[in-house]
């Protein structure tokens, strides 16, 4: 009987673990290549996660997706705006659509994080409408060049 227990609470365990995995930024990022798709690169970053059982989300996976958030945040305040102040014409107009697409990122894990805690039974009706309306924003910014080239930058950092 001991063994059965053990066996099921292994396997709970497994079950519970998050469907996320650490990442470092350069991993994850999606700024790199041309603008216009962010919104689709952005869900292929987190296609792990079951839409479908959001209710049932593990509290890791809530942790990496707002670690995703922060270490966006933390590339655009010390890698992209330095490097836009720092750039003129098409070379300052690429990196600023890297910093959309990075926005796109941010954002949408941010959602997604928003959408577990609402489906888990908490509040967020205020947060989830008005961080929709910034990644809508940021699509819409996206969409508007799509096909002019996006640059991404390295940035050392890592999910938790």
């Amino acid at each position: 009987m001991r063994f059965s227990i053990a066996l099921i609470a292994a396997a709970a365990a497994v079950v519970n673990a998050g469907v996320f995995t650490q990442k470092t930024y350069n991993e994850i990022s999606i700024s790199g290549g041309v603008a216009g798709n962010a919104q689709e690169e952005a869900l292929a970053v987190f296609s792990a996660l079951d839409l479908n059982d959001l209710a049932n989300a593990d509290e890791a996976d809530k942790d990496f997706l707002n670690s995703v958030n922060q270490i966006c945040n933390d590339a655009e305040d010390e890698a992209f705006n330095p490097a836009i102040d720092a750039a003129t014409g098409e070379e300052a107009d690429a990196l600023q659509r890297g910093k959309i697409k990075n926005k796109v990122l941010k954002l949408q894990a941010t959602i997604f994080k928003l959408m577990i805690e609402q489906a888990q039974g908490e509040d967020v009706t205020a947060d989830m409408a008005t961080e929709q309306k910034k990644l809508d924003n940021n699509i819409s910014q996206d969409e508007d060049e799509a096909g002019n080239a996006s640059t991404a930058l390295s940035f050392d950092a890592t999910t938790d």
